[in-house]
């Protein structure tokens, strides 16, 4: 039985996903990858949750947006206090300080900011400092500085642990996946994610790997820099899910209106925007995003997503989120052959920043979410396994193996190569970890799961282009995509 296999291979890295516990969480507001962090901590051998634990660990750890006046009150009071959060740290050269802000209790206009205790920082930097965000077990204080004309009150985080139950070990992961076939380890990767492989069945009732397949395909930028990717789908098919619940790497918009300064660069802070600061930046239901300077944005976008810089008025940064839009599609629309892009967003609907795409997601052929495709069993704890893609991202050699497995001509446009190629690396990465060599893949699993799913969402970028700007695009040497085969 494959939960037999994976809670033996994969030992301390499992637990048991149930849909009750699921809808448990979910009424709290948890994110998967903290709901299996707590599930870990507080359930047997068996997998039985010890649920009294939680909620007294919860109400005493886990804060509400509106929690954090009650904090303060507290610390200007005289108390201590010591709660899990997402924290930003960074080194203030003017005054020489190292300052925090929590961005879930509204960071530094809301007051939720203050300096970083030396020790802390000290035995913590390979943590706090390397990571634009990190979550932890944070311990705060108040105390008055200044003189005594002119004090001022400071909120001092004096002591830090990560939220991190485990560290991450590739060689352990690759080693893991050699044990499995695809078709199983296809399966493992929906669990990990919350799925029941089962629920993907096509139109008789059959459990169908291709739906699984173009499921999968929303985790691609999860284990790959800056993959760029559409979806349209019909509601209700979880998209929205994926992008925000499984990782705490991701950030998801919804709705409201969103500035350059928010995004890219805000020049009055000289901070970077949320492109700076995650794996992938999602616009959800994109249609009902107001974009305040559309056209900077616009402009600001077509060259981050081109060559992966933010620019501000006088500074330039390097990003590696990739950018990815949500929108949803009436049933009479579900044609690659048709304009699909046109309502979506005037930011993203004009052919030059369409092009820069990487690949679309038909999110008409993943199955409407029911609560039969909820996982139910032992699997890969979400949490570990959004760090393992993370991890993967910084892994070059995948992209190697990939050169040395193609071929093209050398007249093949530049964007629709890059294209295919970050896609077909992330598919390697997704589903193959295991591969070190060209030789550690056949030609067939290459083809079938790497390169023409690749070529195959890359090809809808390339339909769509033809189709909104045909004087452009629709002229031969441009109207499609490059010849790319296997080369070995």
């Amino acid at each position: 039985m494959l939960e037999d296999k994976v809670k033996e291979i994969f030992a301390d890295m499992v637990v048991l996903k149930d849909p009750q516990r699921s809808e448990y969480f979910s009424n709290l507001s948890m994110p998967s990858y903290m709901r299996d962090w707590l599930v870990m901590k507080f359930s047997d051998d068996d997998g039985v949750v010890d649920y009294d634990s939680i909620s007294r660990y919860i109400k005493r750890f886990i804060p509400g947006k509106d929690d954090f006046e009650q904090y303060k009150f507290q610390m200007v009071n005289g108390d201590t206090v010591q709660f899990l959060a997402r924290v930003r740290v960074n080194v203030d050269i003017k005054s020489g300080k190292t300052k925090f802000e929590l961005p879930d209790f509204g960071g530094t206009k809301g007051g939720a900011s203050g300096t970083v205790a030396n020790e802390v920082v000290e035995e913590w930097q390979a943590t706090l400092l390397h990571e634009s965000e990190n979550w932890g077990i944070i311990t705060l204080v108040w105390t008055l500085e200044g003189t005594a004309s002119n004090p001022k009150g400071v909120i001092s985080m004096v002591g830090y642990k990560p939220f991190c139950p485990y560290s991450i070990d590739l060689d352990f992961f690759r080693d893991a996946r050699k044990e499995f076939d695809i078709h199983e380890w296809i399966d493992i990767v929906l669990m990990a994610v919350d799925y029941n492989p089962a629920g993907y069945v096509d139109e008789n009732g059959v459990e169908s790997e291709t739906k699984k397949l173009f499921f999968l395909r929303r985790l691609l930028p999860f284990v790959e820099k800056r993959v760029n990717l559409i979806e349209l789908a019909p509601k209700g098919t979880g998209k929205s899910y994926v992008f925000e619940k499984i990782s705490k790497r991701g950030w998801l918009i919804s709705g409201g209106t969103v500035s350059r300064a928010s995004l890219i660069y805000d020049n009055a802070k000289k901070t970077g925007g949320l492109l700076t600061r995650f794996d992938y930046v999602g616009f959800d239901e994109v249609q009902s995003i107001t974009f305040e300077q559309t056209g900077q944005i616009q402009q600001a976008l077509k060259h981050y997503m081109e060559f992966g810089e933010i620019k501000g008025f006088d500074a330039a940064l390097t990003a590696e989120a990739g950018v990815i839009v949500l929108g949803n599609i009436n049933a009479e629309r579900f044609d690659i052959n048709k304009n699909m892009v046109e309502h979506i967003s005037e930011v993203f609907g004009e052919s030059a920043t369409l092009d820069r795409f990487h690949g679309f997601i038909p999110g008409w052929q993943i199955p409407r979410m029911t609560t039969g495709m909820i996982a139910h069993g032992w699997a890969i704890n979400t949490e570990y396994f959004a760090e393992v893609l993370h991890e993967l991202r910084s892994d070059l050699s995948y992209t190697s193996i990939v050169d040395s497995l193609i071929s093209y001509k050398s007249n093949a446009d530049k964007r629709d190569l890059t294209a295919i190629k970050r896609l077909c690396t992330a598919f390697l990465k997704l589903l193959f970890p295991h591969v070190q060599s060209p030789d550690d893949i056949s030609k067939e699993d290459f083809e079938h799961y790497c390169l023409e799913p690749a070529l195959e969402m890359r090809g809808v970028i390339k339909k769509q282009l033809c189709i909104i700007d045909p004087k452009e695009f629709n002229v031969p040497g441009k109207n499609t995509i490059p010849e790319v085969s296997y080369s070995r």
